[in-house]
């Protein structure tokens, strides 16, 4: 494992993990959440990562493998839903970059009706059919949107959003909900957001409880 010597660091990854009492061929995808939680407290945190992605195989672009790997090992088998969607929104909060909001509306009585999230307080119903939420359920398709100001009906939760993609979430045919995920920034979303979060709710729906 190389050692950070651009940012002055003197020790190894390799070091950093025995100090941590971390056996490092223990560490996988799976179980590298909390690792990156204490590597990041450091004072060469963002150094770390780097290493820590590179040790991993990963880096250039959302490392989704990596992220749905940690979602597999932090809701499988879980009987919580509420717990298991609180998780879910804030491993893709602290995971994905440039985010103002990462979340989950819930279908409720044919409307959606704010779930688990992390960021801003946002609106409570929203719906169906109406901004880019509701379009995505009543559509039943993916939402990508570049400039959510130019989306018809938009719902301005929060007016710092400017690009939005909400991935609607199935159980026994039906869509039950919508993962929504906002960012300040134009043009944030991508193809390869859409297959990672695509790949993200499957892992939710195989847990999926109905409740």
């Amino acid at each position: 494992i190389g050692i950070c010597g651009e940012l002055g660091a003197d020790l190894e990854l390799t070091e950093l993990f025995l100090a941590m009492g971390v056996d490092e061929l223990s560490v996988s995808p799976v179980s590298v959440l909390p690792l990156r939680q204490k590597i990041r407290q450091t004072d060469v945190g963002a150094c770390r990562e780097k290493e820590l992605q590179k040790w991993l195989g990963t880096g250039g672009g959302t490392d989704y493998q990596t992220i749905n790997a940690m979602l597999e090992g932090l809701i499988g088998g879980v009987p919580h839903q509420l717990a298991n969607l609180a998780n879910a929104s804030a491993l893709l909060y602290q995971e994905l970059e440039d985010l103002n909001w990462a979340g989950f509306y819930l279908m409720k009585d044919g409307k959606l009706v704010l779930g688990p999230f992390q960021g801003r307080t946002a609106c409570i119903e929203i719906p169906v059919g109406k901004g880019v939420c509701g379009t995505a359920a009543l559509l039943d398709e993916v939402q990508l949107v570049k400039d959510v100001h130019s989306f018809p009906g938009h719902i301005a939760c929060d007016s710092a959003s400017n690009s939005e993609i909400v991935v609607p979430i199935h159980w026994k045919g039906q869509v039950v909900g919508v993962l929504d995920i906002d960012s300040p920034s134009l043009g944030r979303f991508t193809k390869e957001d859409r297959i990672g979060l695509e790949a993200f709710v499957r892992i939710l729906e195989r847990e999926w409880r109905g409740e």
